[in-house]
């Protein structure tokens, strides 16, 4: 009589709706384990929609950030790579972050989604750190909590749905470490969401106006990023929420 597989070599098993906890609890290990290996402490993560083009302006701009965030960074006088470039993977904005780190002799992580219309991970993805998610929540997890600060260009419901979920995190004190947000794009930002009127609505305070800045200038971008990670992130260990 042949041997029965072991639980763990269980293809039928692991794949089916009763280990679901496991392909969770996967999703959690294998990115710490890899993070751990290549001494990744922390990241400054770009969102933004995977339809912008490059050569548009939105591309170039996160492209250039992207680089100039990631020279900095390998100046720091740490023995762990600090503020790691992050994006979820794709093209469009994606492509764009990870090819400025890329192009500055940077690591850079991309953290991908199964879709329906699948789409491959960008190839400056630094392949150690190219991670293929399949849960949304486990990915959005391991976004927010690397994250030292988060960049946001203009996108569609993911997007939004990333930046809500940041800034809801922050405004509820769930987030206990300090997290810049830029989202760059003044004119797009001000026409999609009108924070004003929430205000008004009373829907949120005035003073969560200040979770955030807008800008539309790389270089505003870039030193405020800067600023704010010399201050209150340099001295801090690594991921924590």
């Amino acid at each position: 009589m042949a041997k029965s597989p072991k639980a763990y070599s269980n293809q039928d098993f692991l794949n089916s709706k009763d280990a679901r906890e496991l392909r969770i609890l996967a999703e959690y290990l294998e990115p710490r384990t890899r993070f751990e290996k290549l001494g990744v402490e922390d990241t400054v993560v770009f969102f933004g929609s995977a339809r912008i083009n490059p050569g548009s302006v939105w591309y170039e701009a996160a492209r250039e950030l992207a680089h100039r965030l990631t020279n900095w960074s390998k100046q720091l006088e740490t023995k762990d790579r600090r503020f790691v470039v992050c994006t979820g993977g794709g093209p469009g904005i994606m492509e764009a972050a990870n090819r400025g780190a890329s192009e500055a002799k940077g690591i850079n992580v991309g953290l991908a989604i199964s879709l329906p219309r699948e789409e491959s991970i960008n190839p400056y993805v630094t392949r150690e750190l190219a991670f293929h998610f399949h849960y949304f929540f486990m990915r959005k997890f391991w976004l927010a909590y690397m994250a030292k600060a988060v960049i946001v260009f203009p996108g569609g419901f993911g997007t939004l749905d990333e930046m809500f979920e940041i800034l809801t995190l922050v405004q509820t004190g769930k987030m206990t470490k300090k997290m810049p947000v830029i989202l760059f794009g003044k004119e797009y930002w001000g026409s999609v969401i009108n924070f004003e009127s929430l205000v008004k609505h009373a829907t949120i305070s005035e003073r969560d106006l200040e979770l955030f800045h807008a800008t539309d200038s790389v270089d505003d971008a870039y030193e405020w990023v800067v600023r704010q990670l010399t201050e209150h992130a340099l001295g801090q260990p690594g991921a924590v929420l």
